[in-house]
């Protein structure tokens, strides 16, 4: 990463790009970014893998399609719940366009994830950059407040149960099944959903899957067809569970119409 950021202007230059570099990784299972800081903010973004962001003392979830904003000089730290590709912008700490000051889960549709994809690929001199930088931090928003929080239980069976299904939201089994595979009684599980996520399993459940259909929605995925993607077999069951939710409808996070 470093010897890629070398390749940009430095930041006090006239035609500084305020990125500083663009990494692609694959993210491995299991693999940890322990707690640390930087001055320049950066912004995670998951293609295919899941992960887990901790900032400033809270933790988020970042399933594909979605990424996160972590300001300058807030300490951080993350782990990949399931393995996948991400890739992470780092921005210069002084000279960039967003002034966020808190973390901030944004969603990546198809557009922003093309103009980010561009830079990636082109050389720090291509003419077309400023247009796409400019384009990028255009597109750059916040989730709305209504957007879904995910919180993971700690207990390894639960948590086990919750990585799977931040993964495959589709997954059909009930707490019953869930229980054989982890060895533990279905009781025990409801207990430590409830104690370490505040919400029974079901209603967990319908948060993840809420969840994940945002990206989807915000990529113009009909929403019969995210209705489907995400586990629900009834368009108007998924409706209804969005609503209770969110305060909202599917539609709130469709692309407009041209």
């Amino acid at each position: 990463m470093r010897a890629l950021a070398n390749r940009y202007p430095k930041p006090d230059s006239p035609a500084a790009s305020p990125i500083l570099c663009i990494d692609r990784d694959t993210a491995q299972d299991h693999e940890l970014l322990h707690l640390h800081s930087h001055p320049e903010p950066m912004l995670t973004w998951s293609s295919t893998a899941t992960l887990m962001g901790t900032v400033a003392g809270r933790d988020w979830v970042i399933p594909p399609g979605f990424g996160l904003w972590v300001p300058g000089g807030v300490e951080h730290a993350g782990a990949v719940l399931h393995a996948g590709e991400m890739l992470t912008v780092t921005f210069a700490a002084d000279g960039c366009p967003l002034d966020w000051t808190e973390p901030t889960c944004i969603a990546v549709g198809s557009l922003l994830r093309e103009v980010i994809t561009h830079l990636h690929h082109i050389a720090p001199d291509d003419p077309s950059r400023p247009a796409a930088e400019a384009l990028m931090f255009a597109v750059l928003a916040p989730l709305p407040a209504h957007h879904i929080q995910v919180t993971l239980p700690v207990d390894p069976r639960a948590r086990t149960i919750a990585e799977r299904l931040i993964a495959h939201p589709a997954d059909q089994r009930e707490l019953t099944a869930w229980a054989d595979y982890v060895h533990a009684s279905v009781r025990t599980l409801s207990r430590l959903f409830r104690a370490e996520t505040g919400l029974n399993f079901a209603t967990w459940r319908t948060q993840v899957r809420v969840r994940a259909a945002i990206p989807m929605l915000a990529d113009g995925r009909s929403v019969n067809a995210t209705a489907r993607a995400v586990g629900y077999r009834k368009p108007s069951t998924f409706i209804a569970a969005f609503r209770r939710a969110t305060g909202h409808t599917p539609g709130t996070y469709l692309p407009p119409t041209r």
